[in-house]
């Protein structure tokens, strides 16, 4: 756990999380996690967040230390358990304490924690509430990455505290994030895998955030940014239309020829200056290729049939690619089938909408002379359409 003091009176709880390695039954955490949550002193004392109920005896030792066993308001800016899940034991402690959150969150709280409805004050985007010396402001900002979410800043320090937006799946010794390989890959990842399906809606609020022009960004997990300009360019670089001169291939090979396929492929493709991420699925972890998927271009599936469909990996690799969202243009299939396959229409069918799909490479059995040359003319076409853009 570290405590800091970002400003005058204002204090950031890092509860650091450096065992946990899978969230919500589905994203890997190779680097752990923080739960992080912050209190304002004032003439009314605020706790902005709470802590994932695993780590909340420890949070709660250092809450009642530093707010000198008073807290007068608990701000709920997302609903989530690893954020809301310690309001009960916060409100057993405070009991007169009042969860400040939006009306849907007031409602996924009841849901959720149970919380009772004469706890909640609700609060409109764009709402005030001075605690004293401070006055701190709420913009609503659904979808980032749940319905009710918002983000609370603090109009005279410049402190932001946007919840999950900006945050980073990383257990740390240090309080502060640097501009460093590993704080961005992080950062990058989390992205990928939680925010990327909101990508249109986080546009908007990049906005909101630059007009606000904090001097510190303190998300509610990972390091607390105070260089700003970091984690917003990053983000900025995400959410836009841009995307790079990359091929990204997700693929299983039950038998050697789809990996000779991919093999053979991924050679052409870097002699025509493309790069290439390949992703073999038995072992791939989902993060990584989630972070793939931000920037490629193109997204070319490698499969098996299986009892006349795509390998169940494929289709799961299929399923992420269509929820995630990514910016990706083009998509293509390459596979091997022995007596008939219904693999094609399959995944053509679970691909995101309004992606262009380039003619695929569906060959019976072992790969002959034919189709690798079916595999130079995919290279071609890719080639072609990322020149194109």
């Amino acid at each position: 756990m570290i405590v800091s003091e970002i400003k005058k009176d204002i204090y950031g709880i890092i509860v650091n999380d450096w065992d946990r390695r899978l969230f919500d039954g589905l994203i890997p955490l190779p680097d752990g996690t923080t739960y992080n949550a912050y209190i304002i002193k004032d003439k009314k004392n605020v706790l902005i967040d709470t802590s994932d109920p695993r780590k909340i005896e420890k949070f709660m030792s250092i809450v009642k230390e530093i707010s000198n066993g008073k807290i007068d308001y608990v701000i709920s800016n997302h609903s989530e358990q690893d954020h809301s899940g310690g309001l009960p034991a916060v409100l057993s402690v405070f009991p007169d304490a009042k969860v400040i959150t939006s009306e849907k969150g007031a409602i996924l709280l009841d849901r959720l924690l149970l919380i009772p409805s004469d706890k909640f004050l609700k609060v409109q985007n764009g709402e005030e509430i001075e605690i004293g010396e401070r006055r701190l402001k709420f913009f609503h900002t659904p979808w980032v990455h749940w319905p009710e979410t918002i983000i609370t800043y603090s109009v005279k320090d410049r402190v932001l505290f946007p919840c999950d937006l900006f945050g980073s799946h990383l257990a740390t010794s240090n309080f502060y994030a640097s501009s460093n390989d590993r704080v961005y890959e992080a950062a990058k990842r989390y992205y990928a895998e939680i925010m990327m399906p909101f990508r249109g809606y986080i546009k908007k609020y990049l906005d909101l955030v630059e007009g606000l022009k904090p001097d510190i960004i303190a998300p509610s997990h990972g390091p607390v940014h105070n260089n700003p300009e970091f984690i917003i360019n990053a983000y900025k670089d995400w959410v836009s239309d841009n995307v790079k001169n990359e091929v990204v291939i997700p693929y299983v090979s039950m038998h050697g020829s789809v990996e000779k396929m991919v093999d053979y492929f991924v050679d052409k493709l870097i002699k025509r200056g493309i790069a290439v991420k390949p992703f073999n699925l038995t072992i791939t972890d989902t993060g990584q290729l989630a972070m793939a998927l931000v920037d490629a271009a193109t997204v070319v599936l490698g499969t098996p049939a299986v009892l006349g469909g795509p390998h169940p990996a494929v289709v799961y690799a299929a399923y992420l690619f269509k929820i995630l969202r990514p910016k990706t243009k083009f998509a293509s299939i390459i596979g091997s089938f022995g007596w008939g396959s219904n693999m094609l229409k399959v995944i053509t069918d679970m691909l995101p909408q309004g992606i262009e799909i380039i003619d695929p490479v569906i060959v019976n059995g072992y790969p002959h002379k034919d189709d690798i040359d079916a595999l130079e003319t995919l290279a071609d076409n890719i080639l072609k359409k990322h020149k194109e853009l």
